[in-house]
């Protein structure tokens, strides 16, 4: 790395994802008094979960991050924009909405287009950032650099990789997702400015990747194994990189 980067603006990179179905209350209590610890950027929770949070990290700079629409995006518009403002009541300080991926696979642009202003009106009205979530396994590099274009054009705070659950049936039959890959990364940092953020989310989880990311024009990540990666940095890197 040819500039310095202190480890608190490493963990101020991380959205702590906490939305495997299988998670009990308790372990979304533990995963943010974790975040608390590690300090970093939010913590990405399900909806019902955003009121629970808010109050463990009540006195922290560690937001509160909703999904919507999660992982699927098939949800109307209408109820995407109501999920969107019932998180933002609870305490919600960003949001994670999935597009309406066989809209953007139809081509269905103005559909698409209106949907994400919906969504990032919502947000920005509540002094909130919406991040847009691609789910680029199932798409191709057209389809990206089209959601990029309508993003950059809306001005959303992010555009993101992956939802972490966006598998593909492989020819063996088998189920897998690539995640967050490094040219899908280029490409959509490419196609938008400065001023939107680029998140990666699926496969990152180390300190190598979250610096290999980083090098590519990442400004934030999805991550389950903060700790490992923070740690890690702590020990290899000292405060400084």
């Amino acid at each position: 790395m040819t500039d310095a980067v202190d480890l608190k603006a490493l963990a101020k990179m991380i959205d702590h994802s906490l939305l495997h179905p299988t998670m009990t209350d308790e372990a979304i209590i533990a995963g943010c008094e974790l975040a608390k610890a590690y300090d970093v950027a939010t913590v990405c929770v399900k909806p019902y979960a955003v009121p629970l949070s808010r109050c463990v990290l009540e006195g922290f700079d560690v937001g509160v991050c909703a999904v919507v629409a999660f992982p699927h995006g098939n949800s109307t518009t209408a109820i995407k924009v109501k999920e969107t403002e019932a998180a933002l009541a609870d305490g919600a300080t960003e949001i994670d909405m999935v597009v309406n991926i066989g809209k953007v696979l139809g081509n269905d642009w103005p559909y698409v287009t209106a949907e994400i202003r919906a969504l990032n009106d919502a947000s920005v009205s509540q002094a909130a950032g919406l991040k847009v979530i691609f789910e680029n396994d199932y798409l191709d590099d057209k389809h990206i650099v089209r959601l990029c274009e309508i993003c950059s054009e809306i001005g959303v705070a992010f555009v993101k990789t992956s939802s972490g659950y966006g598998f593909v049936k492989q020819p063996n039959g088998f189920y897998s997702y690539a995640g967050a890959t490094d040219h899908h990364l280029r490409l959509m940092r490419a196609h938008c400015p400065p001023s939107v953020g680029i998140k990666a989310a699926g496969g990152v989880r180390t300190l190598e990747d979250l610096l290999r990311v980083r090098a590519l024009g990442v400004t934030r990540i999805g991550a389950t194994t903060t700790a490992q990666i923070l740690d890690e940095a702590r020990e290899k890197l000292g405060v400084r990189i």
